[in-house]
């Protein structure tokens, strides 16, 4: 498997442009997936530069309804006529931040043929699942930091049931891919228990006795973490500290092999 990142919020080379978001393509023995699609075309752009064929893509999964993950989704249908987009049936919801803007989807979109909407668990074959994280209790909170959901016309904090996840299991090693994790990576872990974790951990404002904790308890897992765009990399740095060469930084025009 390898996984190739599109966009994200810093580059790895000076041809690769960066920004808040995240978009990756991961290459199986059966498919090519595109996980997100960042905030703008420039996923596309980058993937130019990285002699990627964005046409070859045969799945697309959006993990939730913010427009840094769903941004570029009006540029994908364009450039590609046959894939279908898998996303939450709530992810078109109205999603705010803390200074009340808009960060959701372009809902013009959401009518597009080549959506599939999900509710729940999603098997798409016997290698990829789509799972969610909405059907159990949480063990640890869940951290809204200041995002809201308009329900009826009122502002409530987020509990992000629109966020899912992609589950790739291949060579026997399962592989778990997150956006932002927004419902917290440690109930992430808790429930998946993936060999291979790659995504956000969403820490750039975790305080650092909290990341301290998080830290450790990441690290009692033996899975392989490849973080990315809303982990921090001031907060990269101090768990690197704690959890060692178990956990990398991935950036803008990066491919992994896993």
């Amino acid at each position: 498997m390898k996984i190739s990142v599109l966009c994200e919020n810093t580059s790895k080379q000076p041809n690769i442009a960066s920004e808040h978001g995240l978009s990756l393509f991961i290459e199986t023995e059966k498919h090519n997936i595109l996980f997100d699609m960042g905030q703008t075309d420039l996923f596309a752009k980058n993937a130019r530069e990285m002699n990627i064929d964005l046409k070859t893509v045969d799945i697309a999964i959006l993990s939730h309804g913010h427009y840094d993950h769903g941004g570029g989704l009006k540029t994908f249908l364009s450039l590609n006529d046959k894939a279908k987009v898998y996303i939450n049936r709530d992810a078109f919801g109205d999603y705010y931040n803390a200074n009340a803007k808009y960060i959701g989807l372009d809902k013009s979109l959401c009518g597009n043929n080549r959506l599939i909407f999900t509710d729940g668990y999603c098997k798409i074959d016997e290698d990829l699942e789509i799972v969610y994280a909405n059907e159990k209790t949480c063990l640890y909170p869940i951290e809204s930091d200041s995002l809201t959901v308009k329900i009826n016309g009122v502002l409530y904090p987020e509990t992000f049931l629109h966020e899912q996840y992609l589950s790739l299991t291949e060579n026997g090693k399962k592989v778990l891919i997150s956006g932002c994790s927004h419902k917290g990576v440690l109930n992430i872990m808790q429930r998946f228990l993936p060999d291979v974790f790659v995504g956000g951990f969403h820490f750039m404002k975790t305080e650092p006795q909290k990341l301290s904790e998080k830290a450790d308890l990441l690290s009692e897992y033996n899975t392989d973490y490849y973080t990315c765009h809303c982990t921090g990399l001031e907060q990269f740095e101090f768990l690197k500290n704690i959890i060692g060469p178990r956990l990398t930084y991935i950036r803008a025009g990066e491919s992994i092999d896993i």
